[in-house]
């Protein structure tokens, strides 16, 4: 059983409570959201549901630039901390997005240190990194703000997925700015030639706490993707406290299968013919 740990927001819609106490948390557990469906309605529920941070999906997810936006103001209507998935380690996407007003970017498929670095001058102005001026919504929530002070309010987490990413994981962590790491599961297991995690015992199976320990030991939070609830405390003993739970389109698809499920049997009404079973879906990571 995992050791009680308090769950605390990520990060809050002021500047004054972004990235700092963020980073002032890196022991406390955080349950974030993950949102793939390109629709603000479905970004205000998830918004809603008590999670500590939410991240809009631009890699994996259906969301495009037109659709984020309106997602942000939702999420920023119920106070909700916001991350983006960019769809790659571009500086072009992660300085838009971060216009758009998310309060941090998680990065994919990190692998070297050159990488790393890439990714954090995105998020910097001058003379930390080669972030463009120009934060157009975010102006709206950061107002008189500096360069500098923007700098410091924005978290840019890396996500390491990769037999190559781990093997340069000191290197990478040597990088300064980085925020957090992020695993992939599926991705990290397809790279050492392996299937996808799901039904096999895939945290014991992974370098996974190494890897948590290791960016613990230089202040820099531990994240992870956790393909099921009943992993979170397996994963928090072994000392992730960034934890991303089910999509909105999983959670919606599980809800549905198990309404219609329970409805014929407590009707006692067949599966109609012609009426595909659609499995669950799959996880995105």
């Amino acid at each position: 059983m995992a050791n009680p740990v308090k769950s605390r927001k990520v990060l809050r819609t002021d500047l004054s409570d972004q990235r700092d106490p963020w980073l002032q948390w890196r022991d406390s557990v955080t349950f974030g959201g993950w949102c793939t469906i390109p629709n603000s309605f479905s970004a205000e529920i998830m918004g809603s549901a008590s999670f500590d941070w939410c991240c809009v999906d631009m890699q994996h997810g259906l969301v495009g630039h037109d659709g984020l936006v309106p997602m942000l103001q939702a999420l920023t209507a119920v106070q909700m901390s916001t991350f983006v998935r960019v769809p790659w380690n571009d500086p072009a996407q992660v300085m838009r997005v971060l216009d758009a007003g998310a309060h941090g970017v998680i990065v994919p498929m990190v692998n070297t240190a050159e990488e790393a670095a890439q990714a954090v001058s995105a998020c910097r102005y001058a003379p930390e990194g080669i972030r463009s001026w120009g934060p157009v919504r975010a102006s709206l929530r950061n107002g008189a703000a500096t360069p500098r002070e923007l700098n410091r309010s924005i978290a840019c987490v890396i996500m390491v997925e990769t037999v190559i990413a781990i093997n340069n994981l000191e290197s990478i962590l040597e990088v300064p700015g980085i925020d957090g790491v992020f695993v992939g599961p599926n991705d990290l297991a397809l790279s050492a030639g392996q299937l996808p995690v799901v039904g096999r015992d895939w945290i014991s199976d992974n370098p996974l706490a190494a890897l948590a320990k290791t960016c613990q030991a230089r202040r820099i939070v531990p994240g992870i993707y956790c393909l099921s609830v009943q992993d979170a405390p397996k994963l928090i003993d072994i000392g992730f406290r960034m934890l991303a739970l089910q999509s909105d389109a999983r959670l919606l698809h599980a809800a549905a299968r198990q309404v219609v499920a329970d409805a014929r049997r407590i009707a006692n009404v067949p599966h109609r013919a012609g009426i595909r079973d659609i499995a669950p879906m799959a996880a995105g990571e």
